[in-house]
């Protein structure tokens, strides 16, 4: 497994993992204070993550396609799917932990933070990792990865000045 966290660390389907990752944070702040099932979220995470993942597809089809003038080729398709599963990934993260609350294992307020955290977590975990790759000593890693993590808790903060 080791081997295989090193290889998707070292991918460029990493950044597609955060910006799916944020956008279910996004989603999950925004429904928070809405009457809300656990299978409801199950449906709205994965319903989302397929929505953006064929997006993200479709837009790489047509901008490889206008900008290259011609179609798309097998290797090219390959790279935009695994491109497209990552931000679908992402976004669908938290699903798992919707599910345990629709398996009545925890109280769909807890899968709310949980998610929320996992977020944040998964955030800070790749900027921590980036900044390691990149060379920085681990102190200033967790520094990175603290500050990238903002960017998901300023999504928590927002909603609550605004709710």
């Amino acid at each position: 497994m080791h081997t295989r966290l090193a290889a998707h660390l070292g991918s460029r389907n990493v950044a597609r993992v955060i910006y799916g990752a944020i956008i279910g944070l996004a989603l999950i702040v925004a429904l928070e204070s809405y009457p809300t099932s656990a299978g409801q979220m199950i449906g709205w995470l994965v319903g989302t993550a397929v929505a953006v993942a064929l997006a993200e597809f479709y837009s790489e089809v047509v901008g490889t396609e206008t900008s290259e003038r011609h179609r798309v080729t097998g290797q090219q398709l390959r790279h935009m799917l695994e491109a497209a599963a990552a931000v679908a990934f992402g976004v669908a993260f938290p699903s798992v932990i919707f599910l345990l609350a629709a398996l009545g294992l925890i109280e769909i307020g807890t899968a709310f933070t949980l998610a929320k955290w996992s977020g944040l977590v998964l955030i800070g975990f790749y900027g921590y990792w980036a900044a390691r790759f990149a060379g920085a000593p681990v102190p200033r890693a967790l520094v990175q990865g603290g500050l990238v993590a903002l960017i998901g808790a300023f999504l928590i903060v927002l909603k609550a000045a605004l709710h």
